[in-house]
C-alpha cells in the first residue's frame, strides 16, 4: 500500500513541472528520482516553447499576431494536455516534435 502512495505522489510532484516555473519544485522535493526528472525538463521545454510563440507572434506584425500567436497557442495547449495526461498515467513519453530538446538538459 505505501509504495502505491509514493507512486501516486510522484506523479502529483512531477505534474508541477508543467505549470509554468513551478518546474523549479519538483527538482527541490524529488532531486534523484527519474520520473519527476523526465517531467521537470519536458516542463522546461514545454515553457520555453510558450515563451518563444510569445516573443515570435509577438514580433511579427499581422502574420504573428493572427497566425504564428494563435497556431501556436493551439498547439502549446495540445502538448500541455498530454503531458497532464501522461504524468497523472504514469507515462514517460516526450514531447512531438520538442522533446527531443529536453534529452539536452542537463539535471
Amino acid at each position: 500500500m505505501n509504495e502505491k502512495h509514493n507512486e501516486i505522489d510522484k506523479r502529483y510532484i512531477a505534474l508541477l513541472s508543467y505549470l509554468w516555473i513551478l518546474f523549479l519544485i519538483p527538482l527541490l522535493i524529488e532531486p534523484k528520482d527519474e520520473f519527476v526528472k523526465f517531467h521537470v525538463k519536458q516542463g522546461i521545454v514545454l515553457f520555453l516553447f510558450f515563451v518563444i510563440i510569445f516573443i515570435v507572434g509577438g514580433v511579427i506584425p499581422l502574420i504573428g499576431w493572427f497566425v504564428i500567436l494563435p497556431l501556436g497557442l493551439m498547439y502549446w495547449f495540445s502538448l500541455f494536455v498530454l503531458c497532464i495526461f501522461n504524468t497523472l498515467s504514469g507515462k514517460k513519453e516526450k514531447l512531438p516534435f520538442i522533446g527531443k530538446y529536453a534529452d539536452r538538459i542537463n539535471i
